[in-house]
């Protein structure tokens, strides 16, 4: 079925969403900062350019938001062009598998949190992430 908008309206429309910087992003980033672990943002230099990072501790944290990466739960296809965004998000789901795959060859831990689990309850999270860059670093580390 044809988009029911332009390709410029399309193009607008698709440019405005955040591939950075997403209001759960900078949520967990400043309750991370005001616990005070340190951490980069958006590591070009690592595979799949992990949301946040903590390259000391071999941690990388990746937010999956519901659509985008296909939650079972969450993710509504569009009523048009069906085909493509199934293809899309079977694609972005293929991808993560990857780069999980790769992050295990490198020795890393990754973290992934769906955007509904952020809403729903952040402060697991940050316990998780408190965990892996803490307790399984010192276990590691003897």
């Amino acid at each position: 079925m044809a988009d029911t908008v332009s390709k410029k309206k399309r193009s607008e429309i698709m440019s405005a969403i955040r591939s950075k910087d997403s209001v759960m992003e900078k949520g967990l980033r400043k309750e991370l900062n005001r616990l005070g672990l340190r951490h980069s943002k958006n590591v070009d230099r690592l595979p799949g350019k992990p949301d946040i990072a903590f390259i000391n501790k071999k941690v990388a944290i990746f937010l999956d938001s519901c659509f985008w990466h296909g939650c079972r739960y969450h993710c509504r296809m569009p009523s048009t062009n069906i085909l493509y965004w199934r293809q899309k998000i079977a694609r972005n789901k293929d991808r993560d598998k990857e780069i999980n795959k790769k992050y295990k060859k490198m020795g890393w831990k990754i973290l992934r949190f769906w955007e509904h689990e952020l809403q729903k309850n952040s402060e697991r999270a940050i316990k998780e992430i408190k965990r892996k860059i803490t307790i399984d670093f010192y276990r590691e580390s003897r």
